[in-house]
């Protein structure tokens, strides 16, 4: 483990538990996050890239979710040496200590602020609300001087006025950098954006995204960056995990991912960005098939049924460990199954 670990993900398990069958939604995820990197995590809707970051700050609603599995660790001390670790999955998702961590020491954009801003209270008020709870011997009128610092740092104009808006008096980026202030108004460690830009069109989108680089830069915070949109990955992220259908397929360096793609999903995914090269009216190459029905996932690997180099008798017989390929590249196939066991004997050697 690094001295600069933040946070640590062993081998999580999100299920839900449903009248329909029991839905696995994040099946076995582990990664680390270190002091001011940003991971990004991207895949198809419904692969679990959302729920693994409910699961962090315990907001998955139960019933019907649950974490069955696994370890959340933060680690509290300046240094990473372990100093105040604690499990966030072993948390009261109600109680009070996670609630002291949420907002204060891990905050979260989500995708959509108007549902996550509540309408009957002003942008200012709920701004208000979050640094009265996480900062001590700060009062009210304080409180308001720093909600309004904290809008004009994210480049919102006529901060003391729009302190006082509701939320939908709003434009759609406008609330998108209201919930970034709010999310940055006690200078968390770890920032997990979810989809922050993903209903604001492009122009809007390359704004948040270089407001989130610089104030990251700014707080020194790591930031947990999930997206189905490559361009915005290769934009931002240090490093990216694959998923699909809850696990993690592939995980690298974000210039190793690009240039050397190894799982087929992760080949299939860069495969089908239009290049403005590309001849005119060219088809996108898309990926075969579609995503199992989560009540029913094949048995071996999920992605047997979708994959071109599908091998009958082996990836629809047993799930593939998450195999070292290379000194920061980890790949969930078979084709890779050996990869592993050289890796080491070269370190070895």
């Amino acid at each position: 483990m690094a001295s600069d670990t933040l946070l640590e993900i062993k081998d999580l398990m999100t299920h839900f538990h449903l009248q329909e069958g029991i839905v696995r939604a994040v099946d076995g995820v582990s990664f680390e996050v270190r002091r001011g990197q940003t991971l990004g995590i991207i895949g198809e809707s419904g692969c679990g890239k959302s729920v693994t970051a409910h699961s962090i700050l315990r907001l998955v609603p139960s019933p019907p979710g649950n974490i069955v599995n696994g370890e959340i660790l933060l680690h509290r001390g300046e240094n990473g040496n372990g100093d105040g670790l604690v499990d966030l999955a072993q948390l009261d998702p109600r109680g009070a200590d996670i609630r002291a961590i949420r907002g204060a020491e891990i905050s979260m954009v989500f995708q959509e602020p108007m549902t996550s801003f509540g309408p009957m209270h002003t942008i200012g008020n709920q701004i208000i609300e979050s640094i009265l709870l996480h900062q001590e011997g700060v009062d009210g009128s304080e409180a308001r001087e720093l909600a309004i610092e904290n809008l004009r740092r994210v480049g919102i104009p006529r901060a003391e006025q729009i302190v006082d808006a509701y939320p939908h008096q709003l434009s759609g980026g406008m609330r998108q950098r209201a919930m970034i202030a709010m999310a940055l108004s006690c200078s968390p460690r770890l920032l997990i954006a979810d989809e922050p830009t993903t209903a604001l069109d492009v122009t809007i989108q390359a704004q948040i995204l270089e407001l989130m680089t610089a104030l990251q830069d700014e707080y020194g915070m790591a930031v947990i960056f999930i997206t189905h949109n490559l361009g915005v990955i290769a934009e931002v992220a240090d490093e990216v995990a694959v998923m699909y259908l809850g696990r993690i397929v592939e995980q690298a360096g974000v210039n190793e991912l690009f240039d050397n793609p190894q799982h087929p999903y992760t080949q299939g995914l860069l495969n089908s960005i239009p290049h403005i090269d590309e001849a005119k009216l060219a088809r996108l190459r898309a990926i075969e098939g579609v995503v199992p029905d989560p009540y029913d996932i094949p048995s071996g690997c999920a992605f047997s049924d979708r994959c071109p180099s599908f091998m009958p008798g082996k990836c629809d017989s047993a799930m593939p460990d998450l195999a070292a390929t290379g000194p920061e590249h980890r790949v969930r196939c078979f084709l890779y199954s050996e990869a592993e066991e050289i890796v080491t004997e070269v370190a070895d050697g």
